[in-house]
């Protein structure tokens, strides 16, 4: 621990931190390569449903300052929901190993460091992995998720909003893809021609399109993912009798060769409890915190619309007591409507090897506030465990930028070991809840029922709607682009279309995203 007495600038700086609540103990503040120990980095608890931005380059320890929050979180009685792409999130789950570095980190921060695991939960995607499955609903997933794992344009995205529109409003449920398959394919046929006219819009072409896209998904093993039984997404909001909460960790080391799917999947469980979760406002402490890792993949190529619905679910869901961490490697992976709606900042070291760093390093700098740092030099000079901080005060003011000498984990830094894995998988009463898949009557049975069974009329590629150049569709053509894409495009009908909860007729109820409110 350093005896150097605490330099003025230190001493400002801690004083910005000196919270009266509870707050989350992130290290010591750090100048010129010395941390001072008694001037302590604190994110006050209930301040996280502001939001937050955890960035830096590969290798920098992004990873170890998830597990440092989600430990302090879960011991404060806050659930956490974390995605472990690497496999190596795992271990929060079982009590660190001592060890020499471990002890001086903590010697040099002022940390009283204790090995001790967290309270947690295993959950693999359709259950690709060892973990307890997670599926949706083709229908509670919705047409704009859906769409962003297809990779449909614009035009298709519109197109297959209303094949669910005609599913919800003729009682065609849609649990799983080869529902959404076979009502796609009755729209395509000589006996759906008449139904295909009624909605509009969707031409012979573009469901064609669709199709194909879904026949890829299922190929590619995706079906698995959709379907019942659904889950539950009040299950990670669970504490354990001690008050612990408990940490929900979703294993996607078997399916990271497909990020659109996986980020996208991550997004439906943030609209789904945006969905369930009731008012609270804002309270002493939130009731979630969820970590969406690789961020940047969930932007990726994504539509206006989709954007559109990220902003609106990040601004609204503070709300309901649920406080969201970005994680990637710049703020530049991040939308700017968003980013500006994170509130706590933790940046760690970013290179500046090639003239795209540089730019990034620039754009950063310019994201946070003025301070006596020279953050382009302190930036890039940064350690392994060390990160720049700022974050909201409990009067929702910015705090003083910080370098930052971060603490150790208490919990183990690395996987446990699968057979640990698969016993707590193993033990859990949500196992036999979510295990085993089951297939209820749907659409599908109930177009297989018609006699004779439809057959999809032939598609023609060559009449395929193609990706527009623009965002907003041509006005001359039929359906989307013409009818379709003038109601689109006109601000009322927009304004409408933004309004959660809103349908018509027997349209199932619809949030931001187009995912359906969970059927009781």
């Amino acid at each position: 621990m350093s005896s150097a007495p605490t330099p003025p600038a230190v001493r400002e700086i801690a004083d910005g931190y000196a919270f009266a609540g509870p707050a989350l103990d992130l290290g010591a503040v750090l100048l010129d390569g010395t941390a001072y120990p008694d001037a302590q980095v604190r994110i006050p608890l209930g301040v996280l449903n502001r939001h937050g931005l955890v960035a830096g380059a590969t290798g920098t320890g992004k990873t170890k300052t998830l597990q440092l929050i989600a430990e302090q979180l879960s011991a404060q009685g806050v659930p956490v929901f974390l995605a472990d792409i690497k496999g190596d999130v795992s271990g929060i789950a079982a009590p660190g190993a001592p060890s020499e570095r471990t002890g001086a980190r903590a010697a040099e921060v002022g940390q009283q460091w204790t090995s001790q695991g967290c309270p947690a939960e295993f959950y693999a995607l359709g259950g690709k992995g060892a973990g307890i499955p997670i599926r949706a609903t083709v229908t509670s997933f919705g047409p704009l998720l859906l769409a962003k794992v297809l990779d449909l344009n614009e035009t298709q995205e519109a197109s297959l909003s209303l094949v669910f529109h005609y599913a919800d409003s003729k009682g065609l449920e849609l649990y799983d893809l080869k529902d959404l398959t076979a009502v796609i394919g009755f729209l395509t046929s000589p006996e759906g021609k008449e139904e295909l006219r009624t909605i509009g819009g969707l031409s012979a072409a573009t469901a064609g399109v669709i199709l194909r896209a879904l026949t890829v998904l299922v190929n590619e093993g995706a079906g698995a993912f959709f379907g019942e039984p659904e889950f539950d997404t009040a299950e990670l909001l669970r504490t354990t009798p001690e008050g612990r909460g408990v940490v929900s960790v979703l294993e996607l080391p078997a399916v990271q060769d497909r990020p659109r799917l996986f980020s996208t999947f991550l997004m439906w469980l943030l609209a789904d409890l945006y969905q369930e979760l009731p008012e609270v406002g804002d309270l002493d402490k939130p009731k979630l915190v969820f970590f969406f890792d690789e961020a940047h993949l969930l932007f990726k190529g994504a539509s206006k619309a989709f954007l559109e619905a990220i902003t609106q679910t990040v601004r609204l869901i503070r709300s309901k007591g649920v406080g969201i961490f970005f994680v990637t490697q710049t703020p530049r992976d991040v939308p700017s409507e968003v980013l500006a709606q994170l509130g706590n900042r933790v940046q760690h070291a970013l290179r500046a090897f090639t003239p795209d760093d540089a730019k990034a390093l620039k754009a950063t700098v310019s994201t946070f506030p003025r301070s006596s740092y020279d953050l382009s030099a302190v930036l890039t000079s940064l350690g392994t465990g060390e990160a720049v901080v700022t974050v909201l005060s409990e009067k929702g003011a910015p705090t003083p930028v910080a370098a930052t000498r971060l603490r150790a984990p208490q919990s183990l830094m690395g996987p446990i070991e699968p057979d640990a894995l698969r016993a707590v998988v193993d033990a859990s009463p949500l196992t036999a809840r979510y295990r085993d898949a089951i297939d209820r009557e749907s659409a599908y049975e109930k177009l297989a029922a018609r006699a004779p069974r439809p057959e999809a009329a032939p598609v023609e590629p060559e009449r395929e709607a193609p990706r527009a150049p623009s965002r907003e569709p041509s006005r001359e053509k039929e359906g989307v682009g013409g009818l379709l894409g003038s109601l689109l495009s006109n601000p009322t009908v927009k304004s409408f279309a933004r309004s959660a909860g809103r349908q018509l007729g027997q349209e199932i109820s619809r949030s931001l995203f187009g995912t359906s409110k969970r059927r009781r």
